[in-house]
């Protein structure tokens, strides 16, 4: 008989080593401008469709999927009863996929839902899948149900791949599999064996997001301040050196 396991919460909070709070990943990442959100969400306001009840939704539908994902590698049974029956059935949708592609991956997990924390630049995060295929490879899967899969998303998924690393779980390559909920939405898959780079965009993320809060924290507002004079506080001489310079072509004309 399967175990069954309750709705995870949406929120995780992490600690380092001395039960101190640390950053997530994916809050560092909510920091990234999505321009495209903009007429997307605008897109839907016309067509009458309130767009916080459509992402609650969605998220929902997501949730769901990656709970029924990890449970039935696990051999357990998922709780949908905090759920709608539209949403368990497209969840449903993921899961038929997932497993789809699952039988043939040869894939056997080694963790699964597994929250690690970097206690060299502490954050934290939540790993879907880590496990080894036949030949050997370790691989870390990243589970995402939408539309497609964006460039940024290989932020959080480098940002995972060092906290494996870092936690002695060697990674060979990284992926992500978009996991269809409907029709419209296209199971896909993309892998990477290098994500330095994007893990350089991490840290400089990561390193904003620790200085904003300091500032916060010490009541200061991150807003460049102007003095009378117009020169910035930040560097005095950049706004006189533009005058001077503009002075001097003025006396030229």
């Amino acid at each position: 008989m399967t175990q069954k396991t309750k709705k995870v919460m949406a929120h995780t909070r992490y600690k380092n080593a001395d039960g101190v709070g640390v950053v997530g990943t994916t809050t560092v990442l909510n920091r990234l401008s999505k321009p495209a959100l903009v007429p997307w969400a605008n897109k839907l306001g016309l067509e009458g469709i309130a767009v916080g009840k459509y992402v609650d939704e969605k998220a929902s539908i997501g949730t769901l999927a990656h709970e029924m994902i990890h449970c039935m590698l696990k051999n357990e049974e998922a709780d949908t009863s905090d759920y709608s029956q539209n949403q368990i059935d497209l969840a449903l949708n993921s899961l038929k996929s997932f497993d789809n592609w699952y039988k043939g991956s040869d894939l056997k997990p080694v963790l699964l839902e597994e929250q690690l924390v970097s206690e060299e630049l502490q954050y934290g995060g939540s790993i879907d899948c880590y496990g080894v295929i036949k030949d050997g490879t370790r691989v870390l899967v990243d589970f995402k149900t939408g539309k497609g899969i964006y460039n940024d998303m290989a932020y959080q998924l480098s940002a995972y791949a060092n906290l494996l690393e870092e936690n002695g779980y060697p990674v060979d390559l990284a992926m992500i599999l978009n996991i269809p909920r409907v029709d419209a939405e296209d199971f896909a898959i993309r892998r990477w064996t290098n994500l330095t780079l994007h893990f350089n965009i991490f840290k400089c993320m990561l390193d904003v997001y620790k200085k904003e809060k300091k500032l916060k924290k010490d009541g200061v507002s991150p807003k460049v301040e102007m003095r009378e004079d117009f020169t910035s506080i930040v560097d005095p001489s950049r706004h006189h050196s533009d005058r001077e310079e503009k002075g001097a072509v003025h006396e030229r004309v």
